[in-house]
């Protein structure tokens, strides 16, 4: 085994451990398939060990004022970035994900995160309301006690921190599955939050969706849970839960997301746009790729055209390489589905612009290789159109009038994220009003804003994080009535 990390252990409350049972999951380096690291394998039996130990220790973190934990949990962000470059690499390993956006946005991310929710912390604020003349009435804002945070595989050490950093500034005790696919920087993290935060404070239980995930949401007394994944999976836990108690579940879910082109953009900028939109350096696996581009007919040709020469060029290999554009997808089942779609976009017609399989080398013999892939021509009516597909495929499709475009772009169950180009403020605005999406860009395309909403509309989930919403959410109101 080549391992990337020498800690192997999660964390539970405040301590270093196995998993009940002794037993151990693998991670797989995607590029080659070479064993890399293990985790414990967790059972409910541990999943119960964190609960007890979350909220053994909540009280006391609640209890303490808001600057006390926004100077804990900036200590938290000192640690977390002292050991960015060996948090980067094993991410990298781990995940797939090419070095250079995983420098410039993961890490970074997870420690602004924990900075802009301890400076809010302070501002957790109920209110007066003067329902009557003679009385007084007020809320207060406590934290839920136990929350948790079920991570996905493409980003999972900033979503471990990134976003449960707002659970933690309302005064919530934390536990964080991560996932089974890429679990190590977990281990790395397990360390970090050990040494900076309160014991119970911060838990890591490794292991598989069905046993630690299952164990995690059917528990009665986690009474709030966020994911971010598949929308199947995010149905499965609002049954299971259901089936329990009555929780606070928010869901951050896939997306299949347009990009709307109108004909005063320069072609050239609107490719660069649309390859970056794409998250081709990502392998595509991110909820907010702009997955589905409408160019106008008057402009439809030559920005193909542009983005086909972008894509074409860009650089597979290894994704520790500064020199890489784009590395392998994350395990093997998900290269297979993503080859699936792609032979079923070739059986439904859709005209295959560039890629469609693996590449073609000595070095993507072994490991999860897709190639980055363009589809033309692709209609409403296509499986490519309607399905996400969460790989490096660009489904292109072309519209006439501004009605066609609004109707294409929501004729999908997802509304998660929209951008739309033009020069035209009216017409920006008009289509940004009609397109049911939850977070849009203007001339831009996936960028996240600290202290901005983001979520999604219609199956791409509820809730909003990323900003002061997020906050709340990870407390309960309480209403005070004083009658004088």
């Amino acid at each position: 085994m080549e391992r990337v990390t020498q800690s192997e252990r999660m964390l539970i409350g405040g301590e270093l451990v196995e998993s009940s049972s002794g037993e151990w999951s693998t991670s797989l380096n995607p590029a080659n398939e070479i064993p890399i690291g293990r985790v414990p394998a967790a059972t409910a039996e541990d999943v119960e060990r964190a609960v007890v130990a979350a909220e053994k220790a909540w009280p006391q973190w609640a209890a303490c004022t808001p600057m006390e934990r926004a100077g804990i949990m900036n200590s938290f962000a000192d640690a977390f970035a002292a050991r960015a470059d060996e948090i980067l690499k094993v991410e990298v390993t781990d995940t797939g994900n090419t070095i250079r956006p995983m420098r410039m946005i993961d890490v970074p991310t997870a420690v602004e995160s924990l900075r802009y929710y301890a400076g809010l912390a302070p501002d957790l604020r109920g209110e007066t309301i003067p329902a009557t003349r003679d009385h007084i009435h007020m809320t207060l804002h406590e934290p839920y006690g136990v929350v948790a945070r079920i991570a996905p595989f493409n980003h999972p050490v900033m979503f471990a921190v990134a976003r449960t950093a707002a659970a933690l500034a309302a005064g919530n005790a934390v536990i964080v599955k991560p996932p089974e696919t890429s679990p190590l920087s977990a281990m790395i993290l397990a360390e970090i939050a050990r040494d900076a935060l309160p014991p119970g404070v911060f838990n890591i239980v490794t292991g598989e969706g069905q046993t630690v995930g299952d164990a995690i949401v059917r528990h009665p007394r986690v009474k709030r849970i966020a994911f971010i994944g598949s929308p199947t999976t995010g149905r499965a836990i609002q049954r299971a839960a259901a089936e329990v108690t009555v929780k606070n579940i928010t869901l951050e879910l896939g997306g299949k997301n347009p990009m709307i082109v109108f004909p005063d953009c320069d072609p050239d900028q609107v490719a660069q746009a649309a390859v970056a939109g794409m998250n081709f350096s990502w392998q595509g696996q991110s909820c907010g790729s702009l997955s589905r581009l409408l160019l106008h007919e008057d402009v439809h040709d030559r920005v193909l055209e542009a983005i086909a020469d972008r894509v074409a060029s860009l650089r597979m290999g290894d994704p520790l390489s500064e020199d890489t554009d784009i590395g392998p997808v994350n395990s093997e089942a998900h290269m297979r589905r993503i080859l699936q779609h792609c032979a079923a976009a070739d059986q439904d017609g859709a005209r295959r612009i560039v890629g469609g399989g693996r590449p073609v080398g000595p070095e993507f013999e072994k490991g999860y290789w897709v190639q980055p892939t363009i589809y033309a021509d692709v209609t409403p009516k296509l499986r490519l159109w309607q399905n996400e597909v969460f790989g490096p495929v660009l489904a292109v499709a072309r519209w006439r009038e501004f009605d066609q475009a609004v109707e294409m772009a929501n004729s999908t169950e997802y509304g998660l994220t929209a951008a739309i180009w033009t020069n035209d403020i009216k017409n920006a605005l008009k289509m940004a009003r009609q397109v049911r999406s939850g977070h849009l860009w203007i001339n831009g395309s996936s960028m996240h804003f600290l202290g901005v909403p983001f979520g999604g509309m219609k199956t791409s989930g509820v809730g909003r994080e990323e900003g002061r919403e997020e906050l709340y959410s990870y407390t309960e109101t309480k209403t005070i009535n004083i009658m004088l």
